[in-house]
C-alpha cells in the first residue's frame, strides 16, 4: 500500500526541493536595496507603464467580465475532457461516443443559451 503512495511522496518532496532552491537563490541573488533608500516613485506599484488609477476600489464592475470568464472556464473545461476521450475513443467504443455526444449536445445548448441572451455581445 505504501508503494502506491511513493511517486506522490516524491514528486511532493522534488517540489518542495525546488521551491526551496528558487527561494534561497533569490535571497542570493536578489536585490538588496530597502524601502527606504529608493525613491518614492519607484514604491507606488506599476500597471503596465500607466499610472495607477485613484478612484474608488468600491465602484461597480460590469457583470459581462464574469460572463466571459465563466464562458472562458467552460470551454477551456470542454477542451481538457475532451483530450482524454480522443486518446481513448477506440476503446470506449458506442458507449463513450453517445457519453461524448450527451457532453456535447450540453455545451451547444449552454453556448446558445449564453448567445441568445447577449452574452457573447461586446459594446
Amino acid at each position: 500500500m505504501t508503494a502506491q503512495y511513493l511517486p506522490v511522496l516524491m514528486v511532493t518532496l522534488g517540489a518542495l526541493g525546488f521551491m526551496a532552491v528558487m527561494l534561497g537563490l533569490n535571497a542570493l541573488l536578489g536585490p538588496k536595496r530597502k524601502a527606504a533608500d529608493m525613491p518614492a516613485i519607484m514604491l507606488e506599484p506599476f500597471e503596465c507603464g500607466s499610472p495607477p488609477l485613484q478612484t474608488d476600489n468600491r465602484r461597480r464592475t460590469a457583470v459581462k467580465f464574469y460572463l466571459v470568464a465563466l464562458l472562458f472556464v467552460m470551454f477551456d473545461l470542454e477542451t481538457v475532457l475532451l483530450y482524454p476521450w480522443a486518446v481513448l475513443h477506440r476503446e470506449l467504443g458506442l458507449f463513450g461516443f453517445v457519453e461524448l455526444l450527451v457532453f456535447m449536445i450540453s455545451l451547444v445548448v449552454g453556448l446558445a443559451y449564453a448567445w441568445r441572451k447577449g452574452a457573447l455581445e461586446w459594446h
